[in-house]
């Protein structure tokens, strides 16, 4: 049966269900949820715990047997299995599907393990978890971007916290999206606050910059159009030391890709059969993304963006002069589909 997040706080307060499935990506949001249920237990007198980790060479004879064993140091007892791939294979598969169906007594269950898709649900394994009788499936969704500042919110004010909007929305700029690391600057913010009122003022002076950069996440946002964040990642990887041959590596290389998908389209060639034909071939998770930046320039524009990835390769090798970096800046607002940009070098 399934069990909303919200609702888990109320369900806790009852009688516990024998299974409880956590399902979802976000690891704070995932952990908080499994630390729920653990302290429910405990309070419910599930004093022994035993945790199994199901990797690639775990032996799911041993949950069963675990379940069908007497407990020697308590009368209940709290049964962890973590499946890190999401995937049980055949034995782990016919292993659950047996536990679900008869759960040991006194037994509470608690599996956890990354978001079930669809096609995962509707497997005989993922019934059993999803929609047995005696388990409770909670699906973890994560916080969008557009969710995220009353999520930071909602989390202040349970910390006993008030905050100016724009403190919450810088909050929400400097984490993007890093959950966790939301949650520890709160706790930061708590030691600071005065009178338990948070301001822009505080929130700058406390607030480490903890936005994930990656030269492929900056490749992303290349791709969408999105100069502003692209420029502040951009800066941001500089910052983490990042050298700029490995970022012109992955400009390049998208360069390429996008001059000759757009040759080929102008050409009369179907986007699609072109996406195929590409060496390394576009993901389908890539092809809206590589769609929307294929629109933004003509084959002989993204043919003119790569020579000015040529010209910063000539000036990180000393063969020019200008700054790279600015350089990088204004190939990125160019890739973009930005009209304004830096002075060319």
């Amino acid at each position: 049966m399934k069990l909303a997040p919200a609702q888990l706080a109320k369900h806790l307060q009852g009688s516990l269900a024998p299974v409880y499935v956590i399902s979802g990506d976000d690891p704070l949001l995932c952990q908080e949820a499994a630390d729920a249920i653990r302290a429910a237990a405990r309070q419910q007198g599930f004093d022994e715990r035993q945790v199994f980790s199901a990797d690639a060479n775990f032996d799911w004879g041993t949950l069963l047997q675990a379940g069908a064993s007497m407990s020697l140091f308590a009368e209940k007892r709290l049964l962890e299995l973590r499946l890190p791939s999401g995937k049980p294979g055949d034995k782990g598969a016919a292993a659950l599907i047996e536990y679900c169906s008869r759960p040991a007594e006194d037994t509470l269950l608690l599996i956890s393990l990354p978001k079930l898709d669809g096609s995962a649900q509707k497997t005989k394994w993922g019934k059993a978890l999803v929609e047995g009788q005696d388990t409770q499936f909670i699906q973890i969704w994560p916080v969008d971007a557009a969710q995220l500042p009353q999520w930071i919110r909602q989390r202040l004010s349970q910390a006993g916290l008030s905050a100016q909007q724009d403190a919450v929305e810088l909050i929400a700029a400097r984490v993007e999206g890093n959950l966790l690391a939301a949650a520890q600057e709160i706790e930061k913010l708590k030691l600071m606050a005065e009178g338990g009122q948070i301001t822009l003022e505080t929130v700058q002076a406390a607030v480490a910059d903890s936005a994930r950069f990656d030269v492929f996440g900056l490749v992303d946002a290349l791709l969408n159009g999105e100069a502003a964040h692209a420029l502040r990642m951009l800066e941001g990887l500089r910052g983490e030391g990042v050298e700029p041959p490995v970022i012109l590596w992955a400009l390049a290389r998208e360069l390429r890709l996008l001059a000759n998908l757009s040759l080929q389209y102008s050409q009369g060639v179907p986007l699609d059969k072109a996406f195929s034909q590409a060496r390394p071939p576009v993901w389908d998770k890539r092809k809206a993304l590589m769609s929307k930046a294929l629109q933004r320039h003509s084959a002989q524009r993204w043919s003119q963006l790569l020579l000015d990835a040529q010209h910063i390769d000539a000036q990180i090798k000393g063969q020019a002069s200008g700054s790279p970096w600015s350089s990088l800046s204004r190939l990125s607002l160019l890739m973009c589909g930005q009209r304004l940009t830096l002075p060319a070098q």
